[in-house]
């Protein structure tokens, strides 16, 4: 689904979902920022996968040395220059976020929030190695997806998209068990506790998986000393 956030689904149009946010929604947003805001200090160099129109990457600023956020869209990174102000110390790039060119052990904190480990749809084995790759030892990768919790107000959020045209209609013959679809193609899966512990295992690591606000699930590993990620 990479093309379906690069074509359908960025910049204005993406940004026109998050003003659709019902309050309980609303709520699941500034939960989840805040929980990243505690894991960033001033010293952190910090990267975001998938950052979109800037939403998210903007509340970093104050708080870390620098940022780097990544996109395929080139249509959201224009965006999120502007709502960045060409701030020094954030920089922008196009990028898969499953092969990425930075050289390893080059971030203290890398970030995949917002279900991006789903939303992105690349192969997630390949996802986690590489956030883990560029992250330096004992530094942290983060990831985040939907808690079984919140799929009510998660599905009443997409069908407000969909009653808007940002995405297509929802089919709801196969929508169900955490997984949204649309008949436009739109797929949107989660990860529970069990899928991440074991993309951790893949990688002979163990992750603290944490659910706050009843809305967000995240997955938090510390990357271990001299870590090799092939």
């Amino acid at each position: 689904m990479p093309s379906y956030y690069t074509q359908k689904l960025a910049a204005e149009r993406l940004r026109a979902c998050y003003d659709l946010t019902p309050p309980r929604t609303k709520a699941y947003l500034k939960a989840e920022i805040e929980f990243v805001l505690q894991k960033i200090s001033s010293s952190m160099a910090v990267l975001e996968l998938g950052c979109g129109y800037g939403r998210v990457l903007r509340q970093f600023l104050s708080r870390a040395r620098s940022v780097v956020g990544i996109d395929t869209s080139m249509h959201s990174l224009r965006m999120a220059a502007e709502l960045v102000d060409h701030s020094k110390s954030v920089h922008l790039a196009a990028m898969d976020a499953a092969q990425m060119g930075f050289q390893s052990e080059s971030f203290d904190l890398t970030i995949c929030i917002q279900n991006g480990i789903s939303a992105f749809g690349v192969d997630q084995n390949s996802l986690f190695a590489e956030a883990v790759r560029v992250t330096r030892s004992g530094g942290i990768a983060l990831f985040s997806s939907y808690s079984e919790r919140f799929w009510e107000e998660r599905l009443k959020w997409f069908q407000l998209q969909a009653e808007h045209g940002l995405i297509g209609e929802i089919d709801h013959r196969s929508t169900g068990n955490g997984v949204i679809v649309c008949k436009d193609g739109f797929r949107a899966a989660t990860v529970d506790s069990k899928g991440f512990t074991s993309l951790a295992a893949g990688l002979g690591l163990i992750p603290n998986i944490i659910e706050i606000d009843g809305s967000s699930l995240f997955c938090e590993i510390v990357v271990p000393q001299a870590h090799s990620i092939s």
